[in-house]
């Protein structure tokens, strides 16, 4: 997700590639993508933590709160925005010192292409212009939202795993085409085209999914035979119960 979100603001020209340091617990596997980005990459946390103004913690659940305690001292009185999924704001305020200022953020891979989207919360002592950090960042790379802390595991389920679905649904859409004889690359092109177009559509005419939905399901027709089957399989239940889900887990990963 940090290599996304970083890739995502090079290329919106949110800031200069001199402007990011960067560090990585296998520095070798990030190496060529250091050069391609022409970013620096920091010897030690502690050297980001000490030379940064803000600081994105983008590691795993299970190393943030460690990691964090590691680089306390450097930490005091800086703005640090986190993105590891579930550690709350309580865990993360205990583990890098009370005069941390902290927002935490759930943004999504399509930031890599400026599509992402994202929502946060701010702690208690992070102030309105770290809010507008925030905001500048993440609109950068898509469209951001300031929430109450406690929807943001709601978040995750949705919105930051919820690329991991539509990738799914899509490869399931063009092996339906090839399981019916299209050539594979005709059905993944118009697989693809097919939810691009159909979520175009709901953004530029503001109309409520369902609304779009009856302009395509004309009574006894094709698309309703369809819809039948995917009512009967569970499909909508499905999605809801993925988010659920997901957003449990997040809960899970919060409480260790």
């Amino acid at each position: 997700m940090a290599s996304a979100l970083v890739e995502g603001m090079l290329r919106a020209g949110s800031c200069k590639p001199e402007e990011i340091l960067v560090i990585n617990r296998h520095p070798e596997t990030v190496q060529e993508e250091i050069v391609k980005l022409g970013i620096q990459l920091a010897p030690t946390t502690q050297v980001v933590v000490e030379q940064s103004d803000v600081i994105v913690l983008g590691t795993k659940p299970a190393d943030s709160l460690q990691l964090l305690r590691e680089v306390r001292p450097a930490l005091d009185g800086k703005l640090l925005i986190s993105v590891a999924a579930g550690i709350d704001l309580d865990h993360l305020q205990d583990a890098a010192g009370h005069r941390t200022r902290l927002i935490r953020a759930m943004p999504n891979t399509p930031s890599l292409i400026g599509q992402g989207a994202t929502a946060y919360a701010t702690g208690d002592h992070a102030t309105q212009q770290d809010a507008q950090v925030a905001e500048k960042i993440f609109s950068s790379v898509g469209i951001v939202y300031r929430v109450r802390e406690g929807a943001l595991d709601a978040v995750t389920g949705l919105s930051g795993s919820g690329p991991a679905y539509v990738f799914t649904f899509v490869e399931a859409l063009a092996d339906g085409g090839v399981m019916m004889g299209l050539p594979r690359d005709v059905a993944l092109d118009l697989a693809i085209q097919t939810v691009c177009g159909s979520a175009q559509m709901i953004r530029q005419t503001n109309r409520h999914p369902a609304e779009l939905r009856e302009m395509v399901a004309s009574p006894g027709g094709t698309t309703m035979a369809a819809l039948e089957t995917l009512e009967a399989r569970g499909f909508r239940f499905t999605i809801m119960s993925a988010v659920r889900a997901a957003s449990e887990r997040a809960q899970q990963l919060g409480r260790g």
